[in-house]
């Protein structure tokens, strides 16, 4: 984890630094300060069933083309293998 260097959190998140210096300068801010401690924590994301469910869909249909594409570079692969015996050895 990049805690402390700003620099890294920006290019991890692919941000402009300054926006992580803005921000770190407004959570020092009086008002972030004087804030209520509930209000300061992150809660836990809980879906509904229906968005487990539709998360559910949609992880099966990135599997699903993730599948393709494997298959898809495999056979390339062999393609070029056989054009190209020496392909290997390069």
């Amino acid at each position: 984890m990049e805690v402390g260097n700003a620099a890294q959190v920006a290019r991890r998140h692919e941000i402009t630094a300054n926006m992580v210096y803005r921000w770190m300068k407004q959570s020092k801010h009086q008002d972030f300060k004087q804030a209520r401690p509930e209000a300061k924590k992150v809660a836990p994301f809980t879906p509904s069933m229906e968005e487990y469910r539709a998360i559910e869909e949609e992880n099966d249909k990135l599997k699903r083309i993730l599948g393709e594409k494997d298959l898809e570079i495999e056979i390339l692969r062999d393609l070029v293998k056989k054009v190209d015996p020496t392909y290997r050895r390069r």
